[in-house]
C-alpha cells in the first residue's frame, strides 16, 4: 500500500530545517532529459534520487510520467508539477541523495486547502534512490586490462583505461570502457578519492611508480596485478621509501580472489569478484 502524506509545508523558498540550506532549484526539463542527466551523473559516479509521477486523482498539478532528479552533487532537473507537492518531493529526494538511502517507496501526496491548493486532489509518486557507478581507473591497457575493463563495466564500475602507448589505449579499443592515451596523473584529475585504481602495466618499474602515486593521492582502493614475489618486492620498496605501514598494508596485490586464475579472462573474473565484495563491504 502506498504511503499517504498530507502536505503541511513552509513557503517554497524557505530553508531546509535539516541543514539550513535552500532546496535545489530544478532545471525545467522533459522526462527524457531528466533520464539523460541521471544517466550522465550516475555514470560518473554521482548518485542521487529520482521521483516519477505514477497517478493523478482529482485536480492536481502533476501529470503521470513527469520526473525530477536530485543529485548528490546538487544537480536538479525536471518537474513533477510545481507548487507544494513538488517542494515536498524535492525535500524527500534531497534527503535521499544526501544519505545515500537505497530504500525506494511509492508515496501518495494529498493536496489540502491549508496549502492554498484547494483542489483537493492527490498524486502518487515513485521515489527511488539511484547509486552512482564506482569510478575505476585501470593503469595499463594490456591483455588483463582488456579482459577486466568490460567485465567491471557490467557490474557497476565506470571504467577508464589509460596507457601511454597509442596502440593499447586508442579510443574505442575496449568495449564498455573509456580509453585514453596519456599519463595517469592527468587522467585522474577529475576522479574522486572514492575511486578504484588498478595497476597492470607492461613494466614493473612503472607499476611501482603508479602504485606509489595512487597511495599518495589517497584513492579508496589500490590494487596491482602480479605474482606474490612481485607483491612482496613492491611492499618492501614502499616500506623502504617511508610509506606508513597502514598504506603499505592496504595495497591489494596480487589483486583478485584466489581461484587459481592464470589466463586474462580468469584473472578478470577474480578481480571483478574481489571488487564486488569490496564495494559491498565484505
Amino acid at each position: 500500500m502506498a504511503k499517504v502524506v498530507n502536505l503541511h509545508l513552509a513557503p517554497v523558498d524557505a530553508a531546509d530545517p535539516e541543514d539550513g540550506a535552500s532546496l535545489p532549484v530544478p532545471e525545467p526539463a522533459l522526462p527524457a532529459r531528466v533520464l539523460a542527466v541521471a544517466a550522465d551523473r550516475t555514470g560518473r559516479g554521482i548518485g542521487g534520487a529520482m521521483a516519477t509521477i505514477l497517478e493523478r486523482h482529482g485536480s492536481a498539478p502533476s501529470t503521470p510520467g513527469q520526473k525530477i532528479w536530485v543529485g548528490a552533487d546538487g544537480s536538479c532537473t525536471g518537474t513533477v508539477g510545481g507548487g507544494a507537492v513538488e517542494r515536498e518531493i524535492l525535500a524527500s529526494l534531497a534527503e535521499m541523495a544526501r544519505s545515500g538511502d537505497t530504500q525506494n517507496e511509492v508515496r501518495t501526496f494529498k493536496l489540502g486547502a491549508e496549502l492554498g491548493m484547494c483542489c483537493g486532489g492527490r498524486v502518487v509518486a515513485l521515489l527511488e534512490s539511484i547509486a552512482g557507478l564506482v569510478p575505476c581507473l585501470i593503469v595499463g591497457g594490456g591483455h588483463v586490462a582488456t579482459a577486466t575493463a568490460p567485465l567491471l563495466g557490467r557490474v557497476g564500475f565506470a571504467v577508464t583505461v589509460v596507457d601511454a602507448r597509442d596502440a593499447w589505449a586508442k579510443d574505442g579499443r575496449i568495449p564498455g570502457a573509456t580509453c585514453v592515451v596519456g599519463d595517469y596523473d592527468d587522467v585522474a584529475t577529475s576522479l574522486p578519492l572514492s575511486s578504484v585504481v588498478l595497476v597492470m602495466t607492461h613494466d614493473h618499474a612503472l607499476d611501482q611508480k603508479a602504485i606509489e602515486w595512487a597511495i599518495r593521492r589517497g584513492f579508496a582502493y589500490v590494487g596491482g596485478v602480479g605474482s606474490r614475489a612481485k607483491a612482496q618486492r613492491t611492499r618492501d620498496r614502499l616500506t623502504a621509501k617511508g610509506f606508513p605501514e597502514a598504506d603499505v598494508a592496504r595495497v591489494r596485490m596480487p589483486i583478485g580472489v584466489d581461484i587459481g586464475a592464470r589466463l586474462p579472462d580468469e584473472i578478470a573474473a577474480s578481480i571483478a569478484a574481489e571488487l564486488i565484495a569490496w564495494r559491498r563491504g565484505r
